[in-house]
């Protein structure tokens, strides 16, 4: 048996939970194929990053990069946001959602616990969506963001096993 390793404080906490999250959905899309992967599930949905479990994918590491740029640019930075990158292969999001990570891990490397919560919203994060969130609250955001996503994946996953 292995121990788990964890990292310390609150923002250790939350990249814990974050890496956590990240890998449940890369054991959940560890057996899609590559026809599956592309293949529209949900054919009524408006929402063109919920059409199949290759728009989801490209929409959860976008998101992904984009929160922790939001972050980023509370200290002055200015970055531009990723497009939506649509992939072939479960094997290359996995690699993108391992880089989103590292990415998220980075970023929170000069951040201390005490600057997670901000009450003034004039030192919040404006989403592009309108939400204001500081530190904590869109790091919690993009974890329960793989978390909602890897659910929809696990449901489009029941349809795809019933088209075989």
């Amino acid at each position: 048996m292995t121990t788990k390793t964890y990292k310390q404080g609150a923002v250790g906490a939350l990249l814990d939970e974050y890496e956590r999250a990240i890998i449940e959905l890369q054991q959940t899309i560890a057996d899609i194929s590559d026809n599956e992967l592309v293949a529209i599930v949900d054919h009524k949905t408006t929402d063109t990053n919920c059409k199949s479990v290759q728009t989801i994918l490209a929409h959860v590491v976008s998101a992904g990069f984009a929160y922790a740029i939001d972050i980023r640019q509370l200290s002055g930075e200015k970055l531009t946001y990723p497009d939506d990158l649509l992939r072939l292969t479960v094997k290359d999001y996995h690699k993108d959602l391992n880089s989103v990570f590292a990415f998220t891990a980075e970023v929170f490397k000069n951040i201390r616990d005490s600057q997670l919560e901000q009450f003034d919203n004039n030192k919040k994060i404006l989403t592009s969506w309108g939400q204001v969130y500081d530190i904590e609250q869109i790091t919690e955001h993009a974890i329960v963001h793989v978390l909602r996503h890897r659910r929809q994946i696990e449901k489009f996953k029941i349809i795809l096993s019933r088209q075989k």
